[in-house]
């Protein structure tokens, strides 16, 4: 085993990124892996049967393979910036629920048979409960960034991603500062450092990126 945890990651997954960010923030070192989706290495699928990314692997072999917990395991242990102060479960909830169903059914309607006009309205419409709240603060739960923040901001980028032309003529210019904010932040910039898909023969890649 791995001297420290291993991380199963892909890159353009928000459930990953996420979890790439909390642990950015947490200052916990692992080895990343970064998986193909379309080969996933028997290593994960063996720790994690459900095979879907993230996956944290421990040198005792735990293992966490949701991404909040691993966000709650990274910031349990060292919270720098204090992100776990500024959580809303239930925003966090609505994202990965009502949110996250529209996203999917509006970016892959052929996958769902669905109208995607229709379920990019419903998402439209939870972003709204969003720009309200970003006019009364920078960031979803006060002033600065914090776990709701790097929770939902991921899947707040692959909708926009989907038109982004669409997107940015919208009437939700919070939700569109929000989003470059954080999008353009040197955070962010280390949590989508490019990999190559991981292979067994390879040496340890640290994360972050660069570490010793």
């Amino acid at each position: 085993m791995s001297s420290g945890p291993i991380l199963y990651s892909f890159r353009r997954c928000p459930y990953a990124m996420r979890a790439r960010l909390a642990l950015l923030a947490s200052g916990m070192a692992c080895e990343i892996r970064e998986v193909k989706l379309s080969a996933k290495p028997a290593e994960m699928i063996a720790a994690s049967p459900k095979a879907t990314v993230p996956v944290l692997v421990m040198p005792d072999e735990t293992v966490i393979d949701e991404s909040l917990d691993i966000m709650h395991w990274a910031l349990g242990r060292n919270d720098p910036e204090h992100w776990l102060a500024r959580e809303d479960a239930a925003l966090i909830a609505a994202n990965d629920g009502p949110f996250k169903h529209h996203l999917d059914r509006y970016k892959y309607p052929e996958r769902h048979a669905s109208d995607p006009i229709e379920h990019r309205t419903a998402a439209v419409a939870m972003l709204a409960r969003l720009e309200e709240r970003l006019t009364f603060n920078p960031n979803l739960c006060g002033e600065a960034m914090g776990l709701t923040d790097a929770a939902i901001m991921p899947f707040v980028r692959q909708f926009a991603q989907t038109d982004l032309a669409w997107f940015d003529a919208q009437p939700l210019p919070k939700i569109q500062s929000w989003l470059e904010r954080h999008t353009t932040s040197a955070l962010f910039a280390r949590a989508m450092v490019r990999l190559a898909p991981w292979r067994a023969e390879d040496a340890p890649t640290p994360f972050p990126i660069g570490a010793s």
